[in-house]
């Protein structure tokens, strides 16, 4: 079985030696992703909404290059800095997915590698070609 790789071009990737995904036959395991804006900055500071759905918007685009989309998702795991705003977090999350629901994991961590990031989220996801 080959591997396939997609990268988002994020200066971490290169400096860590990972990609944002890589696909192992029908698994495909996306990296922690940050709520990062186009021009490399944090998006949206400060608003736990916006954050995670800007990180299940990058997610998606990494699926797309790898013939999947969001119902391909089985798992996801969200680091957030304040679990007191889970709610901001978790409703974001169903926005996202609606009916589409995947086994998820949110644990608060101390920080994230950007001090303005409220979440960090992986996905793994399954789709046969």
């Amino acid at each position: 079985m080959g591997f396939e790789r997609v990268s988002s071009g994020a200066v971490w990737e290169e400096r860590y030696s990972y990609c944002r995904a890589l696909r192992a036959g029908p698994h495909i395991f996306v990296t922690g992703t940050a709520p990062v804006a186009v021009d490399g900055s944090v998006f949206a500071p400060g608003d736990a909404t916006r954050q995670t759905a800007r990180c299940l918007e990058i997610i998606e685009v990494a699926l797309m290059q790898l013939r999947a989309d969001r119902t391909h998702i089985v798992r996801t795991r969200m680091f957030v800095t304040d679990i007191a705003r889970s709610d901001e977090f978790g409703l974001a999350h169903r926005a996202f997915f609606g009916d589409h629901r995947p086994c998820t994991t949110m644990v608060e961590v101390s920080a994230l590698i950007g001090p303005d990031m409220l979440i960090e989220i992986e996905a793994d996801a399954v789709c046969e070609e």
